[in-house]
C-alpha cells in the first residue's frame, strides 16, 4: 500500500500539486488562525469570487491569470479593509456585494467568449493539471513570508487578533499588519484557486482552525494543531481522490470536514 502511494507521486503533476498543496495548507491555516478567530474569515470567500471574475477576465483576454489576477484580489482585499473600517457599509454586505458581482461577472464574460463549457469548472473546483512552476515559485516565496512573520510577530498578531484596540494602544501598528494579513489572504486565494478551486478555498482557511479550536483553547496550540491538520488533510485527501478518481479540491474538503466533525464529538463527548 505504501508503495502504491509512493508511485502516485512519480507523475510530475501529483508531486508539484503535493508541494503547492501542502505548502498553501500551511499558510492558509496560520492566516485563518488569525481571521477566524477575528471572526473576519469571509473575506476568504469573498476574496475567492473576485478571484474567479479576474481569472476568468485573464483568460478570455488572452492575459496571464495569475499575474493579472493577484494585483486585482490584493487591491480588492485592501478596498474592503478601509470599508469595514470607515464606512456605513458593514463589512460582510461589502464583501457580499463584491463576491456576488465578481462571480457573475466572471461568468458572464466566459459565456460571451465561447459558452459555459467544462473549462469554467477549472476555476469553481480546481484542477492539479493546471498549475504549474510559476505557482510552485510564488507559494514557495509566500509560505516562507508567511513562517517569517508568524515566528518575528508572534505578538503582535495575537493582540491584533484578540483586541485590537488594546494593540493599537500599546503602540502596535495594526493597519499595517491589517494590510499585510489581506494582502497575505489575498495571494494563499489566488494560488489555491488553482489546486481547489474558488467555491473550495476559503474552507482551507476556515477548517483547520475550526478544527484546532476543538482540541484547544490557546492561541499557539491552536495554530500548530491548526497547521498539522491542515497539511495532513490536503495530503490524505489528495492520496484519496487519485485513488477514487474524484476531485481533489472536493476531496480535500470533505476530509476537513470529516476531521472536524470527529473532532467536534470527541469535545463534546469530553466535556460531558
Amino acid at each position: 500500500m505504501i508503495n502504491e502511494i509512493l508511485a502516485i507521486f512519480t507523475h510530475s503533476f501529483m508531486l508539484r500539486a503535493l508541494i503547492i498543496g501542502t505548502l498553501i495548507s500551511l499558510s492558509s491555516s496560520l492566516i485563518g488562525s488569525t481571521l477566524v478567530l477575528k471572526r473576519n474569515s469571509t473575506i476568504g470567500d469573498g476574496l475567492s469570487h473576485v478571484a474567479f471574475g479576474a481569472f476568468a477576465v485573464a483568460t478570455v483576454l488572452n492575459l496571464s491569470p495569475l499575474e493579472f489576477s493577484l494585483p486585482i484580489v490584493i487591491i480588492v482585499s485592501i478596498f474592503l479593509l478601509k470599508l469595514n473600517e470607515s464606512s456605513k457599509i458593514h463589512g460582510d454586505s461589502a464583501i457580499a456585494l463584491i463576491a456576488t458581482s465578481a462571480l457573475a461577472l466572471g461568468t458572464f464574460v466566459i459565456s460571451i467568449k465561447s459558452g459555459v463549457n467544462t473549462d469554467i469548472n477549472s476555476y469553481l473546483f480546481g484542477s492539479i493539471l493546471s498549475i504549474g512552476n510559476k505557482e510552485l515559485i510564488a507559494t514557495i516565496i509566500l509560505t516562507v513570508f508567511v513562517i517569517i512573520l508568524f515566528i518575528c510577530s508572534y505578538n503582535k498578531i495575537f493582540a491584533l487578533t484578540f483586541d485590537e484596540r488594546y494593540a493599537k494602544s500599546i503602540g502596535i501598528k495594526t493597519g499595517f499588519y491589517n494590510t499585510i494579513i489581506a494582502i497575505i489572504c489575498s495571494i494563499v486565494v489566488v494560488l489555491g484557486m488553482r489546486l481547489v478551486g474558488s467555491l473550495l478555498i476559503s474552507s482551507l482557511i476556515v477548517f483547520p482552525t475550526l478544527s484546532a479550536m476543538q482540541v484547544s483553547n490557546k492561541f499557539k496550540s491552536v495554530v500548530i494543531y491548526s497547521v498539522i491538520i491542515s497539511t495532513l488533510a490536503f495530503i490524505f485527501g489528495l492520496v484519496l481522490s487519485y485513488f477514487l478518481n474524484t476531485p481533489t479540491g472536493s476531496t480535500v474538503v470533505l476530509v476537513n470536514l470529516g476531521l472536524f466533525l470527529v473532532l467536534k464529538t470527541a469535545s463534546l463527548i469530553k466535556k460531558d
